[in-house]
């Protein structure tokens, strides 16, 4: 007999099928459980604690797609959860409720597990090129295929910073209030993706982040972290700079574009 399988929240079913599917022991009988719910189940998400929490596996090494399993690769038994790491901060303030996203969010968010940079000098290289976009809408086109979901053109708001620290800064306090800005923007939702590098030798960094929408992005950024961290701009950066683009991901996936940045196609 299969071992049973632990549900920590599936996504978006009502308090009796949660019930109903933590007594359920056979896999292909949990996939189908849900009725018109099932497409759900085509990926699952290990609990957070699964994946490692080093900082650079996660940023460089796109360890979050971790998470990710199958029904081919979930391992009877394992801890399931609807919480998606979406930044370099994999601890329980900073993941994503895929509960709250619809499908076309939700495959995104995942697709997003994959970033990671494609070049060393992505602290001051042509963004569009510094990162791995292309694997990230290949993977989400897989996704929606696997959902048997028809992606229709959809337009998302993304954040790109671009930093020079000075020398002999607070490294504790860069890092408190960042961390702390990161778990107000997870609280607040609608955040898909954070993820930042590291300081090249002449202290230069990138760092990017994707919301659902501009509403989204600015009821995140209100809070209080937010607030301090801007306040220490001065005391931290030689110069920073932030700009504000529309990602636009065509039907089928068969493109996307970042406003004021260029666009492509995305290879099979």
């Amino acid at each position: 007999m299969a071992a049973a399988v632990e549900i920590a929240t599936p996504y978006h079913t009502s308090r009796d099928f949660v019930d109903a599917a933590q007594s359920i022991t056979e896999q292909e009988d949990l996939r189908y459980a849900s009725g018109n719910l099932s497409y759900l189940y085509n990926t699952y998400l290990l609990d957070h604690n699964h994946v490692t929490t080093d900082f650079n596996a996660l940023k460089f090494s796109a360890a979050a797609s971790q998470q990710l399993v199958t029904n081919e690769t979930l391992t009877p038994g394992v801890k399931l959860s609807s919480k998606l790491i979406i930044s370099p901060y994999n601890e329980p303030e900073s993941l994503l409720d895929l509960d709250t996203l619809n499908l076309p969010n939700q495959l995104l968010a995942k697709a997003f597990t994959y970033l990671q940079p494609v070049l060393k000098d992505y602290a001051t290289a042509d963004y569009a090129e510094s990162l791995n976009w292309d694997d990230i809408f290949r993977k989400l086109r897989e996704f929606a295929a696997a959902e048997d979901y028809t992606w229709k053109e959809q337009s998302f708001y993304l954040v790109i910073f671009r930093s020079h620290l000075k020398s002999n800064i607070d490294n504790d306090l860069l890092f408190n209030l960042d961390h702390h800005s990161v778990k107000e923007a997870c609280a607040s939702g609608g955040l898909l993706k954070y993820w930042f590098g590291t300081k090249d030798q002449e202290h230069r960094n990138l760092a990017t982040c994707v919301w659902r929408n501009r509403e989204d992005a600015h009821k995140g950024g209100t809070g209080p972290w937010h607030r301090r961290a801007r306040l220490a701009a001065r005391e931290l950066y030689q110069d920073i700079k932030f700009s504000t683009h529309t990602l636009t991901i065509s039907d089928d996936v068969q493109s996307w574009s970042i406003e004021g940045i260029g666009g492509r196609s995305v290879p099979e």
